[in-house]
């Protein structure tokens, strides 16, 4: 299987590694994506593949409560000048109103919905803010909560949206420090799960694998016993739910909580007097997924594939 510029670059995304060792593992894959980071893995280069979705699309990710529903949306444009657009970021805003009143099915039913305010469909005002600002506009995806306590975090003017639910009978102001701080730490982490139980065998079984042949290609844990790289393995899935589900995550806000999400949740809930239960939350970051023309860079690493 051939490989091109633009594979080594979207392994290097997904790795953080290299380009020349993510070649190199394109060749010793025959340009398979996927054994390619396996093999990068093996080989302990990539400590862990990050989600897909780093190729840049403008636009804005946005969260809110409004009138106690929680809504999250992303509406793309095409440049960041027009992100950051005062009559773009009403229009979001609007789309995002609109989902919380209307309660729609699935972005169809949105977009079929009339905006907030107005007579005319989402769709028709989307098409006449292209009008207006001179750039194709798309509402793209949008989510809500209309049980519980939801609390929103915007990330950096709109890079990132994050709905945090929580389940309460706390009042929302009660819980609205937490329920950020939460958000935050899904904005900056990512974290693939949000707990441990959500961990499929599938997942560890593949995550074992990896372990053990990192330590084939260790020089000081491949001539160890079967049952002690067993054990060894299993410390290091501690490690791993650490590291990939939230409530198992240490909190990055220390100087609030030094601790776990879930010890923070629960040490919350003792200062106010009150349950507080995590139960969803979502992350929208604008540009997730979406590709964009390549430019030049295909170019520039082009040699390194013919070399």
């Amino acid at each position: 299987m051939a490989f091109t510029a633009a594979d080594v670059k979207n392994l290097r995304e997904m790795t953080g590694v290299g380009m020349m060792d993510c070649k190199k593992a394109l060749v010793a894959t025959d340009g398979d994506m996927d054994k390619a980071v396996e093999w990068l893995r093996e080989k302990g280069m990539a400590a862990s593949v990050k989600k897909a979705g780093r190729i840049a699309a403008e636009g804005m990710a946005y969260a809110a409560v409004i009138d106690g529903v929680g809504v999250v949306v992303e509406v793309n444009a095409e440049t960041d000048f027009v992100g950051k657009n005062e009559k773009f970021v009403d229009f979001v805003k609007g789309v995002a109103a609109t989902a919380a009143k209307e309660n729609p099915a699935d972005l169809d039913a949105l977009m079929e919905c009339k905006y907030n305010g107005t007579d005319l469909t989402v769709t028709q005002q989307q098409q006449e803010m292209v009008l207006v600002i001179g750039e194709n506009i798309k509402v793209r995806r949008f989510a809500r909560y209309a049980e519980g306590v939801s609390v929103p975090y915007v990330h950096a003017g709109g890079k990132i949206g994050v709905l945090v639910n929580l389940e309460t009978g706390l009042s929302a102001e009660q819980v609205t420090d937490l329920g950020k701080n939460i958000a935050m730490q899904i904005a900056a982490l990512n974290p693939r799960f949000w707990d441990k139980s959500q961990v499929t065998q599938e997942v560890l079984d593949e995550e074992k694998k990896v372990m053990l042949a990192q330590m084939e290609n260790d020089p000081k844990m491949a001539g160890k016993p079967e049952q002690v790289r067993e054990k060894i393995v299993m410390g290091k899935l501690n490690k791993f739910y650490a590291e990939n589900c939230l409530l198992q995550q240490d909190s990055v806000r220390s100087d609030v909580f030094e601790g776990t999400v879930e010890a923070y949740i629960a040490h919350a809930a003792k200062e106010l007097g009150g349950e507080i239960k995590f139960k969803d939350a979502i992350r929208f970051e604008k540009g997730e997924g979406i590709e964009k023309k390549q430019e030049n860079f295909a170019d520039e690493i082009a040699s390194l594939v013919k070399g």
